[in-house]
């Protein structure tokens, strides 16, 4: 064997081991023997009556629609009461419109550090948004119910439902959740974590369903839509693999995740981006958006598309992990 050869057979085996690297470090392989599973029943009938509230009864809730924010929000105040939550509102002024507001529930201790799980209320345009997210706050919401129904968790556990995080305010001061998480690092608080529940009822088992930001992914993710994802930036690491393994234990849906730069499309696309700009460790976990959902943002992004059963063990999952980082 020359040396030319020799060392073209060498460069070659180095790419291979540096891109197996660089894609295990993305996706956070972990093995399946994490945690016990957990005993948290959440019934799928709950979650669709909470959809379809949201995106039948309340519906739309752009921010041209106060009024129906204004419902939405007491609703979800309501429903966090009836679980026991220490329920407040923040509410603020957004530039060009009127007067909208945050809804918090909150378990556990009064002070010291806190986990915050949040989800997006409000809908693009005149749009059902079943998927996009009455879903995310469905979950929040029977989250909400897991919580109130166990032992108090050792740290305090803030549940937060974000009004604004559509466009025209996305990625402004005006987004809920920024205005949240800059009141947090105004306060000082100590927030162990972050999670943003977006987009978590669409599944499919059909071969091509899932999609991907690049082919290379697919050679670790499946090419079908029936797994829930675990969302970070790299800094995030290590919080993305604890939620990860944390959900795997607990949830009979599988759990995939991805640690990337926030150049990669839709990975920070939701409200734990506020979070990030304000310092504090946060992820996503979602059933990847656009990714696999083609009713994403139209019409057809209705209740009757989501499958509650696998909903149900997603919010399962969030409820290990949840327990997990407020131990």
């Amino acid at each position: 064997m020359t040396l030319v050869i020799r060392a073209v057979i060498v460069a070659a085996v180095l790419l291979l081991a540096a891109l197996a690297g660089a894609l295990a470090y993305v996706s956070q392989p972990i093995g399946w023997l994490a945690v016990a599973t957990s005993d948290a029943q959440v019934d799928p009938q709950r979650l669709e009556a909470h959809v379809r509230m949201l995106a039948e009864t309340l519906a739309p809730r752009d921010y041209k629609r106060q009024d129906n924010l204004d419902r939405v929000a007491a609703y979800v105040a309501a429903q966090l009461g009836a679980t026991g939550a220490r329920v407040t509102e923040q509410a603020y002024a957004a530039e060009g419109a009127g007067r909208y507001r945050n809804v918090i529930g909150s378990f556990g201790p009064d002070t010291g550090e806190r986990v915050v799980v949040g989800a997006h209320y409000d809908a693009a345009g005149a749009l059902p948004g079943a998927d996009d997210n009455a879903s995310g706050v469905a979950g929040l919401l029977e989250l909400a119910r897991r919580l109130g129904s166990g032992g108090a968790p050792s740290a305090r556990v803030d549940l937060v439902a974000f009004t604004l995080e559509e466009p025209p305010y996305y990625d402004t001061p005006w987004m809920g959740s920024h205005v949240h998480a800059a009141a947090l690092r105004r306060e000082g608080a100590a927030v162990r974590a972050m999670i943003s529940l977006e987009m978590i009822g669409y599944f499919s088992d059909a071969l091509g369903s899932q999609r991907l930001p690049n082919p290379l992914l697919r050679l670790v993710y499946p090419s079908r839509a029936n797994f829930i994802a675990v969302i970070g930036r790299l800094a995030d690491t290590r919080l993305t693999r604890r939620v990860k393994r944390a959900m795997q234990g607990a949830s009979a849906v599988d759990v995939y995740s991805m640690n990337a730069p926030t150049w990669v499309p839709g990975i920070d696309f939701s409200d734990h981006r506020s979070y990030w700009a304000h310092g504090y460790p946060a992820i996503m976990v979602t059933d990847t958006a656009f990714y696999r959902n083609e009713r994403y943002h139209t019409v057809r992004d209705t209740p009757d598309s989501l499958d509650y059963r696998r909903m149900a063990e997603v919010v399962r999952g969030v409820h290990r992990a949840v327990l997990m980082l407020a131990r």
